[in-house]
């Protein structure tokens, strides 16, 4: 049965694992390389040309392959700007106040003829006022003409609108005005000034606009007989001119600049340039003969040169990793990454040059090809990093290469190789987010000076452009830093990788269950430290991750705080609860702080990696101690024999050489710290049984320690512990020294 148990156990692993180290999966993986660098570097390289004639249809969609100005769209867009202008209007001033004065005038003078019958008055104003006003408005027009200031056309315009806006003063105000006393005259005048000259304040293009508003102001004057109120009205409405006129010559020259500026229609690098079913024009048949897209026949040496190519990339790729040994080459995982950084590095390359045109080459150095030396870098390794960088400037050299008389260029090749390099040099020893920040500065300090000394040798460039070019060249730099935070947490949760970047967060005294160790198990917290240190430079000493020991060994015991009392490292100044239960009971409560530790990081989404060491740190190990009070409460009784199997943990067993190291750091610390006084060869003594009763109790079968890497494990932790160990609670003499050793870590 058990037997069988294995057998399906070890084919399970074998389909969960198996593309892992699959030969065939990483045969597809490099060809899915071959396939991306090809598709990646077909645009450029390989011209496509089309068989057509004038009238035909096409039997496909044709896009161009690189941007010109579109004549016929250019002189579209200059219409639509000119039509866009709005007309140009000129406020032109008019001395409204003047035609109040004159009106004034005229009617005291008229009134103040006593020889004049009330009845001839009334047809002198029907014939005098509307004369007054005309001419007043007249004289004005001349006198804007006498200075000059304004067009002809507009003076015409001011002319036409004046007299198509003028007041007609009613038929039975003429009968009114008689009846003004010197008085009231002398009352309405500076009222009716006074509103005149508000409502002439704004802009007027419609004289009636501004009537309507004429009886709410006079109302609300001082004015107290309705009689000079109305009269009032009817003055003011008469003296009310427009004072905003349309000018024509404005407006066409407007249009004109309108047109000037506007920028001219290309058709963009990727625009369609034929619709499939489309008849071929005239129109059309040029744009293809501009780009030189028509030929008598197509020309496949192009495509077989790109394809040499890419194998040598490849071939150079995979030999490198060959070579190198580097983890990549037996296993899949890593190499699945690689491919995913080139991919988005080279899908950012393309999006860029989607956008970077003849007039606009500089656009191209914003690119962040740095940021898949970084990933590469922090994820994989440095020395995967600087073949990729190498490789990454000869496919920006291709891409951004606008020259189609040339297949490279030379000039962001080499800007992105020594931005790749610098992002390397600066990102080895990643500690924090920062330095992913400050990697980026040197990116672009560094762009912008492989760019500076690009553009003094060709000394080509106008300021400006130098300008603009450092600028895209630095901004890349920073874009380059952005990506990697941003990309960085996605590669960590789809790769279950755990970044140093990530480590370092996590060992943050600050963390949420750092914190409820430190204050409720503030013995298990300072356990955990010592062990971080014991398994970190055990670790590091046979090549394994020590940063993942650290920070694994502050999270293994967290399953602690669920019940800290019935755990000695916390048993300051309070009896131990052990002694008072049955051991069956202790055994249970001991054996779920892993699986309670589990649920805790499971809870607060801690990888799998340092889940891991949390549950299998103890691996199926036996605890003894309280195996043995078991067996000697069952001494003289009749009850059923103590199986071993029931007091050992529930594993698994360790699976990493990281898990191995912690547990083993994790006894041996709590065995060191129980002596009293100890001495070298007690350390040493006390290390060397840990790790061999861990080895024939089989607990690092299914692991990849040797007993090589056991040994310097072994001595490591020996020259470590001599500096960091504390006394201990010791248990009680009766036990033999074995008991004492398991059950000091055990409770």
């Amino acid at each position: 049965m058990i037997k069988n148990e294995a057998i399906m156990k070890s084919k399970f692993h074998y389909r969960v694992m198996g593309w892992k180290v699959s030969a065939v999966v990483r045969f597809l993986l490099f060809f899915v390389f071959a396939l991306v660098f090809y598709f990646a570097l077909s645009g450029k390289l390989i011209p496509e040309t089309y068989d057509i004639t004038k009238g035909s249809i096409s039997d496909r969609t044709i896009y161009a392959p690189r941007q010109i100005e579109d004549a016929s769209e250019t002189e579209k867009a200059k219409e639509e700007a000119a039509s866009a202008v709005q007309p140009v209007y000129q406020v032109v001033s008019i001395r409204n106040g003047g035609i109040v004065d004159a009106l004034f005038a005229k009617i005291q003078q008229i009134n103040g003829d006593e020889d004049v019958s009330a009845a001839d008055k009334v047809s002198i104003y029907r014939t005098v006022l509307p004369a007054l006003v005309s001419d007043f408005e007249a004289g004005e027009v001349k006198g804007l003409i006498s200075i000059g200031q304004y067009s002809d056309a507009l003076l015409t315009e001011m002319q036409k609108r004046l007299n198509e806006q003028l007041y007609r003063i009613p038929e039975e105000t003429f009968f009114k005005f008689p009846k003004l006393t010197q008085k009231d005259l002398t009352e309405m005048e500076p009222v009716a000034k006074d509103i005149v000259a508000k409502l002439m304040n704004d802009q007027i293009v419609d004289a009636q606009t501004a009537r309507a508003k004429v009886a709410e102001l006079v109302n609300s004057s001082s004015l107290s007989k309705a009689a000079s109120r109305e009269q009032v009205q009817e003055i003011v409405r008469a003296s009310l001119t427009p004072n905003k006129f349309f000018d024509q010559r404005a407006t066409d020259q407007a249009r004109t600049d309108a047109r000037e500026n506007t920028k001219p229609v290309y058709i963009n690098k990727n625009d369609i340039l034929v619709q499939k079913g489309d008849v071929i024009s005239d129109e059309i048949y040029q744009r293809l003969d501009r780009l030189d897209l028509l030929k008598s026949k197509a020309n496949y040496w192009p495509e077989l040169g790109l394809a040499i190519l890419v194998l040598i990339i490849v071939a150079l790729l995979f030999t490198y990793i060959r070579q190198n040994e580097l983890a990549m080459y037996a296993n899949n995982v890593p190499l699945l990454m690689l491919l995913l950084i080139y991919f988005l590095t080279i899908v950012a390359m393309k999006i860029v040059s989607m956008v970077q045109s003849l007039e606009y080459p500089f656009i191209g150095y914003i690119a962040p090809v740095a940021m898949g030396s970084v990933l590469i870098t922090i994820l994989i390794n440095e020395r995967m990093a600087y073949i990729s960088a190498l490789l990454f400037g000869v496919l920006s050299s291709i891409i951004f290469n606008l020259d189609h008389e040339q297949m490279f260029d030379f000039r962001f090749g080499l800007v992105f190789i020594v931005a790749s390099y610098i992002a390397i040099f600066s990102i080895q020893r990643a500690n924090r987010r920062a330095t992913i920040l400050r990697a980026g500065l040197l990116v672009s300090l560094f762009s912008a000076v492989s760019v500076a000394a690009i553009i003094l040798l060709h000394d080509h460039s106008s300021k400006v452009q130098m300008m603009y070019t450092e600028g895209f060249a630095i901004a890349g730099g920073l874009l380059t830093a952005v990506l990697v935070i941003g990309l960085m947490p996605f590669f960590e949760a789809s790769f279950g990788i755990l970044s140093p970047l990530k480590l370092l967060e996590l060992s943050n005294p600050n963390h949420p269950l750092l914190r409820k160790l430190l204050t409720e198990t503030p013995g298990t917290y300072h356990h955990s430290v010592m062990v971080g240190n014991l398994s970190e430079a055990a670790a590091e000493s046979i090549g394994a991750d020590g940063l993942l020991c650290r920070v694994g060994s502050f999270y293994h015991d967290i399953g602690k705080t669920k019940r800290p009392s019935y755990f000695i490292e916390n048993q300051t100044n309070i009896e131990n609860p052990h002694d008072r239960i049955d051991p069956g009971l202790s055994k249970s409560i001991i054996i779920a702080h892993a699986r309670d530790g589990v649920e805790m990081l499971k809870e607060y989404k801690i990888p799998k990696a340092i889940r891991d060491i949390a549950e299998q740190h103890h691996g199926t190990t036996l605890l003894q101690f309280f195996y043995h009070k078991a067996q000697k409460l069952r001494e003289g009784t009749e009850g059923k024999p103590i199986k071993e199997s029931d007091y050992r943990y529930f594993g698994p067993k360790a699976q990493t050489k990281e898990s191995a190291i912690v547990g083993i750091a994790d006894s041996v610390e709590a065995a060191v710290r129980s002596l009293r006084n100890p001495t070298i060869e007690q350390i040493d003594t006390m290390v060397q049984k840990i790790i061999k009763s861990r080895l024939d109790d089989g607990q690092f079968n299914e692991c990849d320690l040797t007993l090589k890497e056991l040994d310097i494990v072994g001595k490591t932790l020996k020259e470590t512990l001599l500096g960091i160990f504390h006394s201990r609670i010791e248990y009680p003499p009766e036990l033999n020294k074995n008991d004492e050793l398991k059950g000091a870590k055990e409770a």
